[in-house]
């Protein structure tokens, strides 16, 4: 891997805009989420993918506090804490946490940003972290890879060199994050490149993410993945044509088709099943599968009344469909 290209990138980046100001001053840092709307699986072989940013993402307010330890809070999207813990930067070790391993998580992104920044966290003394969702938790539209891109802001690094310090997927979540726009991501032996995509169809009004009703792992799909597939040249190479295509769609009967191509490509070469066929075999539109199969959400496409869609999947228990609209952040 080409990793002074990556560097190269960054370059491009906002600087810390906060590095300046005095020290009694908050500090805050946002970062949007993101759905994979094409090349899961195959990105972590190269293919070419398509990540959106969402309207929702994670913020975060740093404070320095009396001590020296850091004292990390995450709240929920209704302002509830669901997270807490205190780290010595001394050490990094975890003096107390309500989740030994969300905790063990961020010591591990605490240190290794240090180690890209031998300033950061070098003044003695403490400080007060407080991240806050705007989607919930179990939503899956990139809570880690948001505190990748915030502790990076923060430390003035380069994210995805602290991200795969630490993490074995793509890479593409915090590409988005840090691009705050649509990309598309390529990731292979040689080199890390994203690039700025204006991705804003004219059928959008046509486009509903449903929420599954359950979170699934991204690791443990992605470790699934590793055992079953089969053809990764031709899987890749499929997938990097899908995602072209669907760039240029310029229609909804053409958009439908590429994600049916998708879901049939994935299913093919791994065996998943297809959502579809698993839970709304009936449903009159086409239905993909975004990021790890199994879970989190799906990209319908509808020619019915929004009225008529929504009740489609209420009617099967799922009440959480959002229009293209009010989830994905415009290009």
């Amino acid at each position: 891997m080409n990793i002074v290209y990556v560097e190269r990138l960054i370059l491009f980046l906002p600087c810390n805009l906060y590095k300046t100001k005095p020290k009694h001053i908050k500090k805050e840092f946002y970062a949007n989420g993101k759905l994979l709307i094409s090349g899961e699986y195959a990105v972590l072989d190269g293919a070419k993918a398509i990540v959106l940013p969402t309207q929702c993402g994670q913020r975060m307010t740093v404070k320095n506090s009396r001590g020296s330890d850091l004292v990390w809070i995450a709240y929920d999207h209704e302002g509830n804490q669901w997270f807490k813990s205190n780290i010595s930067l001394y050490d990094f070790s975890a003096i107390n946490t309500t989740d030994e391993a969300v905790s063990k998580k961020i010591q591990k992104i605490l240190k290794n940003a240090v180690r890209q920044n031998s300033e950061f966290l070098s003044k003695w003394n403490g400080f007060k972290v407080e991240t806050y969702l705007d989607f919930p938790r179990s939503w899956g539209l990139g809570s880690s890879a948001t505190v990748y891109k915030l502790v990076s802001d923060w430390s003035d690094i380069n994210p995805l060199l602290l991200y795969f310090k630490i993490e074995s997927g793509s890479g593409a979540d915090v590409a988005c994050a840090v691009a705050g726009t649509s990309i598309t991501y390529v990731s292979n032996e040689e080199e890390i490149n994203y690039t700025t995509v204006e991705f804003d169809p004219s059928f959008k009004d046509q486009l509903y993410f449903v929420h599954l009703n359950q979170k699934q792992d991204s690791s443990l799909g992605i470790m699934e993945y590793l055992k079953v597939v089969k053809q990764k040249k031709e899987f890749v190479s499929g997938v990097t044509q899908i995602s072209e295509e669907l760039i240029a769609a310029k229609d909804i009967s053409t958009f439908s088709d590429l994600i049916d191509r998708h879901e049939d490509l994935v299913h093919h070469h791994t065996g998943f099943k297809k959502v579809k066929d698993e839970r709304f075999s009936e449903y009159h539109g086409s239905i993909k599968s975004l990021g790890a199969w199994g879970g989190d959400f799906v990209m319908v496409t509808s020619d019915k009344s929004p009225e008529e869609t929504l009740a489609y999947f209420n009617d099967k228990g799922y009440h959480t469909v959002l229009p293209y609209q009010e989830m994905i952040l415009k290009s």
